[in-house]
């Protein structure tokens, strides 16, 4: 008995001491000076902060930056993958959301030094703009370089005039020391590569920027009607990635992706795009039914992705613009049904914020989050 009262004094003693503590936090929060403490705290920490440390010479490293597709996705921006290498980064693709994404993760915006789009549907384009935009404003000393298939002229141009009025504001705002109008300017360089009529994957590529050690090639995919449709590999130092861009199964991007490191490889699941159709043809939504049935002719499945990783015998399989969105535990399960029997090993679904260490003189892969 005296056991069980000396525990309940302590349990009692406890209780009440979390209470006063309670009352107490809810009471200094609503003190002035303590709540501006609290926000100099936060707002110093997040202006100190800065993923510098991606930028190091000892390793290639991937951000995926979006990993989602056209279709609603709480947890994924659409498709943008960063490449940091030679003390710069790189993005393929600018899909709507991913610039919120880098920026949320403190990227050092500065420090980007191209972007190099796959195709221009606008969900590989869409945060084309921002990223100009907010590198610019956060201190990109050079006009930005885009790289793309040909028409990235008229994709570079359609957002240089949109943006046109905002960049007026900002330098008549801030002066031109500050936002140097040169440095706002991009640059659209179109690459060029012959392949057989009709036939890109029939091999076909193109050497789109050789520098600081950073080696990164272009080459064609299908994703026809989008045509010319492009994925791109990216070599340092003796490691590489490859991001295949939209397209069916292609023997190219097979070709292209041979000793790889990493394979970063766009997955449709034909299973649950097929469940939407159905459902939306019980629904009597004929538009919704068409599109769904579109879809399918020109993704790639995620069994078919994991059949030319290992045709490519690449070491690890990372699958990006994920489509359908997966947001539970039963979705992903769905979404990865029989890859297991094609690839047991070295496949892994990508989620916003990846992030991937390639580290020079080894074969070493480590994935881990960039927050």
């Amino acid at each position: 008995m005296r056991i069980w009262r000396s525990g309940g004094r302590v349990l009692l003693g406890a209780v009440v001491a979390l209470v006063i503590l309670v009352v107490l936090v809810f009471y200094l929060a609503r003190v002035p000076s303590v709540q501006d403490a609290i926000l100099r705290h936060v707002i110093d920490r997040n202006l100190a902060a800065s993923r510098t440390d991606l930028l190091a010479p000892d390793a290639l490293r991937v951000v995926l930056c979006g990993t989602g597709d056209p279709l609603p996705d709480r947890n994924r921006a659409n498709a943008c993958t960063a490449i940091f290498a030679g003390g710069n980064f790189y993005l393929v693709d600018t899909g709507p959301g991913s610039w919120k994404n880098l920026t949320l993760w403190h990227i050092p915006a500065a420090r980007l030094a191209a972007v190099l789009l796959t195709h221009y549907h606008s969900d590989h384009i869409g945060d084309l703009g921002e990223t100009n935009l907010e590198t610019w404003a956060n201190g990109r000393e050079h006009p930005l370089r885009v790289y793309g298939p040909p028409g990235v002229d008229q994709v570079v141009e359609g957002f240089a005039q949109a943006y046109a009025l905002d960049e007026g504001y900002r330098i008549a705002h801030h002066g031109v020391a500050l936002m140097p109008p040169a440095n706002w300017k991009m640059e659209p360089l179109a690459v060029k590569i012959d392949t057989p009529a009709g036939a890109p994957c029939a091999g076909g590529s193109a050497i789109v920027l050789d520098e600081n050690g950073l080696k990164a090639t272009a080459f064609t995919v299908n994703h026809a009607p989008a045509t010319p449709a492009y994925g791109y590999r990216f070599d340092f130092k003796g490691r590489s990635v490859v991001v295949s861009g939209d397209t069916t199964v292609c023997a190219n991007l097979v070709a292209q992706s041979k000793g790889a490191d990493v394979l970063i490889h766009e997955a449709q699941s034909s299973t649950m795009v097929k469940m939407i159709q159905a459902a939306a043809r019980r629904a009597g939504n004929a538009r919704a039914e068409k599109i769904m049935h579109d879809i399918q002719l020109y993704h790639t499945t995620p069994v078919e992705a994991a059949t030319e990783a290992n045709e490519a015998g690449v070491q690890l399989l990372v699958l990006s613009h994920l489509g359908p969105p997966t947001p539970n535990a039963i979705a992903r399960m769905a979404f990865m049904r029989g890859v297991a029997a094609v690839r047991p090993r070295g496949v892994v679904m990508g989620f916003d914020g990846m992030l991937l260490t390639l580290p020079i003189g080894s074969k070493t892969i480590i994935t881990s989050s960039v927050e």
